[in-house]
């Protein structure tokens, strides 16, 4: 199945939240735990014991695990593995954006499943120019994988670069969007490539929801600490609501360590999205 196909059928299942797992130095002293490879492992592994049976997608951020060297990585194989056991899909928070041969060694380290850090999806970064991310999107579309390429994001930095217009006077984020409805022109359901709209953004003069039906999953952060509402994403996205995949990490994380609160805050957080069509 492609990666459309497997979010849309785990959408069904288990309704359309997704969950990060991101372990913040304040997170890990909140739960208890020193910010060390020891810490992490901890954290990362109840959260995964602790949703992911309910979460249809789970999203590590992968440099709160790196900067943990290669203890940390070694943790990120099993929180992949662990996700994948229990049956949630994985999007690997990475951001990645190169050109040539290094986008490609991206593409094989994330997408190809003969690596241990082989994920469903993985977060990519457009701004060296969509043409550039190719060889990653062609890699995952090989492999039954997905990309979500950023294109309107909440941090005050965004719109320096994706309001920006064009040579044709168009906003940098409407190319971005129109490269992945591009992509997913021929899919037969729900595309496998989907872009990142956070939660809070304002969207381009001259942009309107219509735009935001880009044929893919929408990857929506910015879910309840970072004050995403679920009034916010029928604003913004209007009929593309269909395909909004909200994402939450810190309003969960924070009813840790107990399991059985993070079990309850994912299934009351995905409750409130149940009516978006």
């Amino acid at each position: 199945m492609t990666f459309g196909a497997r979010l849309a059928e785990s959408v069904r299942a288990r309704g359309r939240l997704c969950v990060g797992v991101d372990p913040h130095p304040e997170l890990l002293d909140a739960w208890g735990l020193t910010d060390s490879a020891r810490g992490l492992e901890r954290f990362a592994l109840t959260a995964v014991e602790a949703f992911g049976n309910v979460a249809p997608v789970v999203k590590p951020q992968s440099a709160f695990f790196e900067r943990h060297g290669a203890k940390g990585i070694e943790v990120l194989e099993r929180v992949i593995a662990g996700c994948r056991d229990l049956g949630a899909l994985v999007l690997l928070d990475v951001k990645r954006g190169d050109i040539g041969s290094t986008v490609q060694a991206y593409a094989d380290a994330y997408l190809d499943p003969r690596s241990p850090l082989a994920a469903d999806a993985v977060t990519a970064s457009p701004f060296l120019g969509v043409g550039s991310l190719d060889p990653l999107v062609d890699t995952a579309l090989a492999h039954d994988a997905g990309v979500f390429l950023l294109a309107l994001t909440s941090n005050p930095e965004g719109p320096e670069i994706q309001h920006a217009t064009a040579s044709d006077g168009r906003p940098v984020a409407a190319h971005v969007l129109d490269a992945v409805a591009a992509r997913n022109a021929s899919a037969h359901g729900l595309g496998s490539i989907g872009a990142v709209v956070g939660a809070t953004v304002h969207l381009p003069a001259g942009m309107g929801p219509d735009q935001l039906d880009v044929g893919g999953p929408l990857l929506v952060p910015g879910i309840g600490a970072q004050g995403g509402t679920v009034d916010d994403v029928r604003r913004i996205f209007g009929p593309a609501c269909r395909n909004v995949l909200p994402s939450s990490s810190r309003e969960v994380l924070g009813k840790g360590p107990d399991k059985a609160r993070l079990h309850d805050a994912v299934l009351r957080s995905a409750e409130a999205f149940t009516e978006l069509t």
